[in-house]
């Protein structure tokens, strides 16, 4: 998904409020350039409701307008992703399997993968980011090995590669060749992210998404629609992991 370009101004309005599935969001208004009528949509990545209109058009229609549209907004908050924070005890989704979260106070702190427990010591405090610091870690490893492994086998080069938590894309590669993942594909199963590796490298050889471009993706990794239809199905809750629950919805 790509973020609405050409935006003149942003705000975000208090009131009204739209409450479902333990999340209440307040309207963002967008002014866009290109816009040529009212747009609504509901992030399915942290559920921000999002109004976007042409310039010269009248804020107070659009409002009434998205007022009107309460039900939809509200059904669409309702089946997004639930939180899912991390916690002692708690199952962590990792390369596919899931990872049980063993918290051993007297441990190392520095989690330590085995088998499919990762165990984890020092404070409660900061349980979590040690927790998904190791995650990242691990992204990085994974996602710079099998970009170069594929980049050599494919005759090309590449530049630096990085990781960071985007909230459009998974991949992207530049012109001078590095290439920047989403860390949270480590969550994934391993062929989105090899999936994901063969796409960026493909633009190594075709910056565009020419036949050209299409045809040496598969040549790289075979045929990509099945991690695709993984990530429209599943990949707006990868971004709900390590999200904690709104203080209203806690029990």
């Amino acid at each position: 998904m790509r973020a609405i370009s050409n935006i003149i101004s942003s705000s975000v309005i208090s009131e009204p409020r739209f409450s479902a599935g333990g999340l209440s969001r307040t309207l963002e208004i967008r002014r866009v350039a290109t816009a040529r009528g009212l747009r609504l949509t509901v992030d399915p990545r942290d559920g921000a409701v999002r109004l976007s209109m042409p310039p010269r058009h009248s804020e107070a229609k659009a409002r009434a307008w998205a007022e009107s549209k309460r039900g939809w907004i509200e059904a669409a908050l309702a089946r997004l992703p639930v939180p899912a924070p991390i916690r002692p005890g708690g199952r962590l989704p990792f390369r596919g399997a899931a990872l049980t979260l063993d918290w051993q106070p007297d441990a190392a702190r520095r989690p330590l993968l085995e088998g499919q427990r990762l165990r984890v010591g020092g404070p409660l405090p900061g349980f979590a980011r040690r927790v998904l610091d190791w995650a990242r870690r691990e992204a990085l490893a994974q996602l710079e090995a099998e970009t170069r492994a594929l980049a050599a086998e494919a005759g090309v080069t590449v530049g630096r590669v990085a990781i960071g938590d985007p909230r459009g894309r998974w991949g992207s590669c530049s012109a001078s060749g590095d290439i920047r993942y989403s860390w949270r594909l480590i969550l994934a199963p391993p062929f989105v992210l090899s999936a994901t590796v063969a796409h960026e490298v493909a633009h190594r050889l075709h910056m565009d998404h020419s036949p050209a471009f299409k045809a040496a993706e598969r040549r790289l990794a075979g045929d990509p629609g099945p991690a695709r239809a993984w990530l429209r199905a599943h990949g707006a809750s990868l971004h709900w992991i390590g999200r904690e629950p709104e203080p209203d919805t806690l029990v």
